[in-house]
């Protein structure tokens, strides 16, 4: 059953951040290494089902990924496992692209 994903904008994200709001980044270990918004929560989406206990109960839960896509996935599983999860609309890229601060890996 396909479940209705609310999105924000990166504009958005950052006021919930500074509100206290937890992300969780469904992207790959290297692309999370090589830039992510800061202080997000690291599932890969390949992961997600069988790490449930490893994302953080929030309400909502924010969810981004590169550029969205996985992370709608990934927010639709999570509404299913009843979890409220909100989709980050553009990603990562889209706030790389508005000039937001970052967190990088060393390297």
């Amino acid at each position: 059953m396909q479940q209705d994903v609310v999105e924000v904008s990166v504009e958005e994200l950052e006021a919930a951040i500074g509100a206290g709001a937890i992300v969780l980044d469904v992207r790959t270990a290297e692309e999370v290494a090589e830039v992510r918004v800061p202080g997000v929560v690291h599932v890969p989406l390949d992961e997600l089902a069988d790490r449930l206990d490893d994302v953080p109960d929030a309400d909502p839960l924010y969810v981004i990924c590169r550029s969205g896509a996985r992370s709608a996935r990934a927010c639709e599983f999570l509404i299913a496992s009843g979890r409220q999860a909100v989709n980050v609309a553009g990603g990562t890229m889209a706030w790389v692209d508005s000039g937001r601060s970052v967190e990088r890996d060393p390297g």
